[in-house]
């Protein structure tokens, strides 16, 4: 039996779908809190959501979404399964007393009708956008900016991101907003009702990384940049046999690697002094990036991907080769990583699955599979 985990001993009600929801209960439970989900009966949207299995009877994404949690099913519209969850949120010792939902706005299971039945309630509340208005990741990503910064430079157009960012980033904010609100609790015996927008979560990265702060203090935005790293030394190559690597020199000294694997210090000499260029600096490699671009990507296309890679493994320079999620798998990079184990899911069968990214005293947590919707619906 591993050692205790940091939330053992709490209890998280769930009634949510699709992404940062249930990314925010997965985490709790990987972290050993015992969390429960709700659904309507026959299952929430997010039931059967691709992608499925090939039978077309199971959802991955849903099961990799729920791992470890107990699963109760209820008709919500009701007065005896409002009621339940209720009794679930409420009437579940000193650990409980806690709501995470993505289906707000219902008084029923409002913070201050929950807190009528128990002072001490921690509530979260997922929300769309700042203003309470529906919205999802690729509605709020389109809105803020990036999809006109995203894409190759000959793109005419905004370019929507694969990833949903925003929906990841703002589950791992529900989780570390309950785990802070849980602090409070024990420290001052003090419920909390939690507010958190997928738009203000959004709102708070772009402006922790500088993207809207250059319009208020430069009066201009960040450009597109295509492959590029802005502000520093970093772009794709393509080898001699159609491989495609990023590479990423954020210092002189990667820098330096890469003019000397590349064997072009003499011309980037001479590029410097007709440039008038400092290349230790990140802004004169930012700035003359198309020039040093032209330069290196001839030796790369000039070279198999066997000598680039042992060139670039020997060195400094930050860099890997594009792979599809196929090659990933097929590496073996998943049964090498202690972060992965074995996790037999019914509808699905046994596959390696992440746990925990963090380690705890070196010891990844992971949880049991996605419990059948309904299993743990309490009999009457």
């Amino acid at each position: 039996m591993g050692s205790p985990r940091p939330l053992d001993g709490i209890r998280v009600v769930e009634i949510s779908s699709f992404v940062a929801s249930p990314l925010c209960g997965l985490t709790l439970a990987q972290l050993g809190a015992e969390v429960i989900r709700v659904d309507p009966i026959g299952g929430a949207a997010d039931i059967n959501r691709w992608p499925l299995t090939d039978d077309g009877e199971t959802s991955i994404y849903w099961t990799g979404l729920n791992k470890g949690k107990k699963s109760v099913t209820a008709d919500l519209r009701s007065a005896e399964g409002q009621a339940l969850v209720q009794r679930l949120v409420t009437e579940s010792g000193p650990g409980g007393g806690i709501l995470v939902t993505n289906s707000g706005g219902r008084e029923w299971m409002s913070h201050h009708t929950l807190a009528a039945r128990r002072a001490d309630v921690i509530t979260l509340e997922l929300l769309g956008g700042s203003d309470g208005s529906p919205a999802v990741d690729y509605t709020v990503n389109a809105g803020l900016g990036f999809p006109m910064i995203t894409g190759p430079l000959d793109h005419n157009g905004p370019v929507n991101h694969v990833l949903p960012a925003w929906d990841v980033v703002c589950g791992l904010y529900a989780a570390l907003a309950i785990t802070a609100a849980i602090r409070r609790r024990e420290q001052t015996g003090a419920g909390s009702r939690i507010r958190l927008p997928l738009e203000d979560t959004a709102l708070s990265i772009a402006s922790a990384l500088g993207y809207l702060t250059e319009p208020q203090v430069n009066s201009s935005s960040r450009p597109a940049t295509g492959n590029d790293v802005y502000g520093t030394y970093g772009t794709d190559v393509v080898t001699a046999d159609g491989d495609r690597f990023m590479l990423v020199a954020l210092t002189p000294r990667h820098f330096r690697d890469l003019v000397r694997i590349t064997e072009t210090k003499s011309v980037i000499d001479a590029l410097a002094g007709s440039l008038g260029a400092d290349f230790t600096r990140e802004s004169d490699r930012y700035t003359h990036r198309h020039v040093l671009n032209a330069l290196f990507r001839k030796w790369f296309a000039d070279r198999s991907t066997d000598i680039v890679t042992a060139a670039l493994d020997e060195s400094s320079v930050l860099s890997e080769r594009y792979r599809s999620f196929d090659e990933v798998v097929s590496s073996g990079v998943l049964a090498d990583n202690p972060m992965f184990a074995g996790l037999d899911q019914p509808g699905i069968g046994t596959y390696l699955a992440a746990g925990l990214p963090a380690a705890f005293d070196g010891e990844h947590f992971f949880t049991g599979p996605a419990a059948d919707l309904g299993a743990h619906t309490p009999q009457t």
